[in-house]
């Protein structure tokens, strides 16, 4: 078996055998990731807090009251009796993975830092990752925030904040069949939106053996290439379907008949003999320690009260002492919300078909229903599957197989195929059980088998999946609001034919249509001198200016299509070329002063605004509606957002939601009021829910006190990029840096401190990591999803973990980027390199000759000396520099040498436009 490496690092694996393959494939990951799967490998187990201490004992009691690591060995179990063959692959992965580890770990300072050892992998590991990495994706937490809606504002509340919530994970995807390309084959483009780690959560890799050869994203400690391929022959991609397949069951639970004091010891080898000293903490220990249960535990069924499967588990802390978990499991599933002490900290109130409510809301426990613990199978299956696969109809069965997460799939194939399905496994149950946590008692909650077949469609136009409602609609309860599919959908219909080099422009795409709420009522504010929306007192309407600092991008606000400056495509970044562009903006159309004139919205008010607020105001509505990092415009409507959603967070309207339920900390992200308001802003600004006058009154007050600020300032106004800014998650954090470059002349100015960021160097590290938090483009509803919690940060942790371009007319016209790059070792030259690019929203090269590869000599690792000479790597129509620098007119970083705090980076020339596909990359063609 053979490494080769591209000029950004990518791996190219060659083997002789499927099996052998798999093995190299673990032995990269091992080496170029060891402390990034070592993390993983822990939290799938619940022992993360061993190394990273109490801050990480959250995760690890939720994954072991899951039974997320013995979930993974019954699937395990299965795979060995129903496809030895697989059960054989993964094993050569997991042996690659335990050959190269020692070497891996000694090349990352992480471990050194932590004090930790490198692990034995078991061949179940890779499913315990991935069952670890998605068990979060369906959001069955949200069920918990339905409830406690229920419970303090009453039952026809719950849908009021229905959409995409904070925790869920979405993506673009969109697939142009043949009659719609330059070549007549098919293209796939798309991105995962996740949180952002560091390392990344893809790995771009390349597998080759005589069987197949395949380029994609793997998740490192997974093999094979599980959701974005392609393999020469057929390409596939996916989002997330948004469909509800897991369950939640209110649970009574009481004393079984065993006695006092029969415990019967923990699965990590606890005997009990220390469990007079339960865990009392909020959400911790469980039924036997919070209630002093010592012997057999019962549960209430549909058929009475029948026993629970229960053990206490430790969970080691570094710094701290060990904290002891009840471990119960329900014929429903394992119980992860124990009652806690006293019924004055229930979970909630026990619902009226409760046998044994009296009305005085009792205590109960929640139990998870997932598809893999009750199949103990997560469709491994496929991935080999997938790897051989030649045509749509390859994927499309083995697809079949497929458990969790449940996606929507796009694949293409070189004969003209073309596939739009859902894959993956969900209940048939009662409907309610989607929407609330089920009465575990009632017969009718329980599941009575599987969707089949799964959802899907015929591809006769550009298919677009972006999480909103589509074919995956009887699947689910909540979707991602239709902005992004929109303007993706718009963005393809301005032009005829498109090719692979074209699609890295709807990548950065950061027009928000969800601006439009806000603007409205903005627009129905009176100005203290008398004039109003957008209009001067001599009627004459002011400028249609972009609002960037440097005046760039003087163009009309009002789209193309004629229906106002909602609609507004505007060009992708200031910087586009004067080629003829289908997105460019068209001449003026329907006035500003429209948006205050939609049915059902605001209102003439009475209120006034001050001289610089209705300044404010009019460049608000003004603006082009483009989240871009240098305009100042963005800032402003971003800051004016984040008002409002404090503001009606602390409504009297919606108060009682303002102090989260007792439930454990891994839930809170989708039961803190001002996320769900932030999220759900479009649909609180239009309900009459919340007063008219009231709303009104909070976007006006939203407006002077950011025109106050503005005024108070000294220096410029903020950009966007100077508040939306990469906020990684990292196990073991790097240092934050405290400053960037910013001017045309190098000179240094302060960055706004990152809250969640700040850290100590990793002991080891080398000094020389870039800025992994740069300035972003993009909002959460915009195609370019970089997405921030208003009202509470306007840093992003979720964006695009990857974005690709699969060209089935020739493989090697792909393209493909991640956030930072393919090392996951601090200093290496390879560990963020492609930054700078996907800030900007370009693609490096998927190359396929091998010729144009490095081999990587044995024993050589990722940690040593760069031994790539980009320039003898990248493909000839990339190779001239123009083609690898950041644009000096859009990147937030403009010198050769970025200076930062405890840091210092490499040189980035960025004296050339970038030149990609032979066109400017900033503006759709």
């Amino acid at each position: 078996m053979t490494l080769y490496r591209d000029a950004w690092g990518i791996p190219h694996l060659r083997a002789d055998s499927a099996n052998e393959l798999a093995f190299a494939q673990g032995h990269n990951a091992a080496l170029d990731r060891a402390w990034q799967i070592e993390v993983e490998r822990h939290r799938s187990r619940g022992t993360t807090a061993a190394f990273l201490g109490p801050g990480a004992v959250g995760w690890d009691r939720f994954a072991r009251q899951a039974r997320l690591d013995d979930t993974a060995r019954r699937c395990l179990r299965t795979l060995d009796r129903e496809d030895p063959d697989t059960a054989t692959w993964l094993r050569h992965y997991v042996d690659g993975v335990n050959a190269g580890l020692a070497e891996g770990a000694s090349r990352s300072p992480e471990f050194a830092a932590t004090g930790l050892a490198p692990g034995h992998w078991e061949p179940w590991t890779p499913l315990g990752i991935w069952l670890s990495t998605h068990i979060l994706f369906a959001g069955f937490p949200t069920k918990l925030w339905r409830e406690e809606v229920a419970r303090r504002l009453g039952e026809d509340w719950t849908g009021l904040f229905a959409t995409d919530g904070p925790g869920t994970a979405g993506s673009n995807g969109w697939l142009v069949p043949g009659d719609r390309t330059v070549t007549g084959a098919a293209v796939l483009a798309g991105d995962p939106h996740r949180f952002i780690e560091a390392p990344g959560v893809y790995q771009q890799i390349r597998l080759a053996c005589p069987e197949f050869d395949v380029i994609g994203l793997a998740v490192p400690g997974v093999p094979g290439i599980a959701h974005f391929g392609h393999t020469g022959h057929v390409a596939w991609s996916i989002t997330n379907a948004m469909a509800d397949y897991q369950d939640l069951y209110a649970e009574r639970l009481r004393r079984g008949g065993g006695g006092e004091g029969a415990d019967s010891g923990g699965a990590d080898g606890t005997d009990g003999a220390n469990a007079s000293a339960p865990d009392h903490s909020p959400g911790a220990g469980g039924l036997c320690g919070a209630v002093d249960f010592y012997g057999t535990v019962e549960a209430l069924g549909p058929d009475g009260w029948r026993p629970v499967a229960r053990h206490v588990e430790t969970i080691e802390v570094a710094g701290a002492d060990p904290v002891r978990v009840a471990i119960l499991e329900t014929e429903r599933g394992p119980v992860i919300i124990p009652p806690a002490p006293g019924s004055a900290t229930a979970p909630y109130p026990a619902p009226a078909s409760d046998p044994a409510n009296d009305g005085g809301g009792h205590a109960l426990a929640v139990s998870l229903r997932y598809p893999p613990r009750v199949r103990e199978d997560l469709g491994f299956a496929v991935l080999p599957a997938l790897l051989r696969a030649k045509t749509v109809a390859d994927v499309d069965r083995a697809l079949d197989r497929w458990v969790e997460p449940v996606n929507v799939v796009h694949a293409a194939d070189t004969a003209g195929g073309t596939l739009h399905r859902v894959a993956g496994a969900v209940p048939l149950r009662h409907p309610g059980n989607r929407l609330r946590v089920a009465p575990a008692w009632e017969a009718d909650r329980a599941w009575r088998g599987w969707h089949h077949p799964m959802p899907g469609e015929t591809v006769r136009d550009p298919a677009i999946m972006a999480n909103q409602r589509g074919i995956a609609s009887p699947l689910g309860v909540e979707f991602a609001p239709p902005h992004r599919a929109e303007r993706i959908r718009s963005l393809l219909d301005r032009q005829a034919l498109w090719s692979a080099g074209d699609m890295a422009a709807i990548h950065r795409d950061t027009r928000l249509a969800s601006a439009e709420p806000l603007l409205r009522l903005l627009a129905g504010l009176d100005h203290a001198d008398g004039h109003r929306d957008g209009h001067h007192r001599d009627g004459h309407r002011t400028s249609h200016r972009t609002g960037r600092r440097d005046g760039r991008g003087d163009h009309s606000a009002d789209g193309g299509d004629g229906t106002g400056p909602t609609s507004a495509p505007g060009p992708a970044s200031a910087s586009a070329s004067a080629s003829a562009s289908a997105l460019a903006p068209a001449p003026a159309g329907a006035p500003v002063s429209s948006l205050a004139s939609a049915p059902g919205e605001s209102e003439p008010t009475t209120a006034r605004l001050s001289p610089a607020a209705a300044d404010l105001r009019d460049r608000l509505l003004r603006w082009d509606r483009h989240m871009d990092a240098d305009s100042t415009d963005a800032a402003a409507f971003a800051t004016v957002r984040a008002r409002v959603v404090r503001r009606l967070a602390e409504h009297p309207v919606l108060a009682p939601l303002a102090v989260p339920p007792p439930h454990p900390d891994v839930f809170q992200p989708w039961l803190a009021l001002v996320p769900r308001v932030a999220f759900a802003l479009e649909t609180l600004l239009t309900s009459d829910r919340i007063p008219g006058a009231d709303r009104i009154e909070a976007v006006r007050r939203a407006v002077e006190e950011t025109a106050a600020e503005e005024a108070g300032s000294a220096g410029q106004p903020r950009r966007w990029g100077d508040l939306h800014r990469l906020a990684p998650w990292q196990a073991l954090p790097e240092p934050a840096p405290g400053r960037r470059t910013g001017g045309a002349d190098g000179a240094a100015e302060p960055v706004p401190a990152v809250p969640d960021t700040a850290a100590e160097p990793i002991p080891g590290a080398p000094d020389t990591a870039p800025d992994i938090r740069p300035a972003l483009s993009g909002d959460h509803d915009c195609v370019l999803a970089t997405s921030s919690v208003p009202g509470l940060t306007h840093h992003s942790a979720r964006a695009s973990a990857a974005r690709f371009v699969w060209d089935l007319a020739r493989r090697e016209d792909s393209r493909w980027i991640v956030p930072l790059g393919a090392s996951g070792i601090p200093g290496h030259p390879h560990r963020s390199d492609q930054l700078p690019l996907w800030v900007r929203g370009d693609l490096v090269p998927v190359v396929t000759d091998w010729s144009l590869l490095t081999p990587e000599p044995a024993g050589r690792g990722p940690a040593g000396p760069d031994p790539i000479r980009r320039e003898d790597t990248v493909p000839p129509e990339a190779r001239h520099p123009s083609a690898l620098a950041p644009s000096p007119a859009t990147s937030p970083h403009r010198t050769t040498n970025h200076r930062t705090t405890n840091h210092r980076t490499t040189n980035h020339r960025t004296t050339a436009q970038p030149s990609q596909e032979r066109h400017d990359p900033r503006r759709l063609p």
